[in-house]
């Protein structure tokens, strides 16, 4: 569990080729499949700032589970939460274009940060274009585009939404004029 500072999950292909699965915060569990499966974990992290993550050993962590049912009940609220998140993931990846899946992203941190008119992006353009799977460059593209569309406007890490209704639509239909 991340106790201070973020954390990113991602897979390499065998280029080297980095895909971002998640990035995770304070308060939040990652590496849980081994316990349930005992097998490695799928992905591999690391962290994108000074962190401190709590570790519970298998063995420890199965008995409070098995002492606290309801703590078993948020864990499985949380996996089908993600299992959710990976799934609108692969839809974006494989079904959207690049402004979508960019304008997609914003709204999500629209909707974690609580504010329908500024986020402020937690990782780097180089983390985020392998977020949604694309190059930096094709992000400072979209992202450009997109300021010249009246969507947004950018401020280094700052994103103003200027045109809430209109990013949503672009999320579905990707369609940037």
């Amino acid at each position: 569990m991340v106790e201070k500072g973020k954390i990113k999950v991602f897979k390499l292909s065998y280029e080297g080729k980095e895909q971002i699965l998640h990035i995770y915060g304070p308060g939040h569990s990652f590496g849980e499949v081994p316990v349930y499966e005992g097998k490695n974990f799928p992905a591999s992290s690391m962290a994108l700032e000074k962190s401190e993550i709590i570790f519970l050993p298998r063995d420890k962590f199965v008995d409070i589970i098995t002492q606290t049912p309801g703590l078993g009940m948020n864990l499985l609220a949380d996996l089908s939460r993600r299992l959710r998140e990976f799934t609108i993931q692969i839809e974006n990846l494989s079904l959207k274009e690049v402004p979508a899946r960019l304008a997609a992203y914003v709204l999500t941190l629209s909707k974690e940060q609580k504010n329908e008119k500024k986020v402020v992006l937690p990782i780097s353009k180089a983390q985020l274009s392998n977020l949604i799977g694309t190059t930096p460059e094709t992000v400072s593209r979209v992202l450009k585009k997109m300021m010249d569309s009246s969507y947004i406007k950018v401020e280094t890490k700052t994103i103003l939404i200027e045109d809430y209704e209109g990013l949503l639509e672009l999320s579905d239909s990707g369609n940037l004029s």
